[in-house]
């Protein structure tokens, strides 16, 4: 069993919320982003942005693994500076794209 953390657009919600389950179903305890419960995308004050890239440094600095959501090889800016930070931190890196074949097999 592996704590992995979820990296990845919030674009992707659909496709995060698929391959958590299946890495759970694997016998993982996965950990995935909080979704914004307001759909203006500036509902959250500067503060609170700061405040939740924070908890979510936090959970990558407790996983032993990130898995990046990067349907169509996408990763944009906040996604890039995550694995870069778990990097540092010597977590192993999984990539969406390398085993969602296996994954829904």
């Amino acid at each position: 069993m592996k704590l992995i953390t979820v990296c990845g657009s919030l674009r992707f919600q659909k496709e995060i919320m698929m391959i958590s389950e299946k890495m759970e179903l694997q016998g993982n305890c996965v950990i995935a982003p909080i979704y914004p419960t307001n759909p203006d995308k500036d509902a959250y004050t500067e503060e609170e942005a700061n405040i939740l890239d924070e908890m979510h440094k936090e959970k990558i600095k407790i996983s032993d693994a990130i898995l990046v959501v990067n349907v169509d090889g996408y990763i944009g800016s906040s996604t890039k500076s995550e694995i870069e930070f778990a990097q540092k931190l010597n977590k192993e890196v999984i990539y969406y794209t390398d085993i969602i074949d296996d994954i829904q097999e």
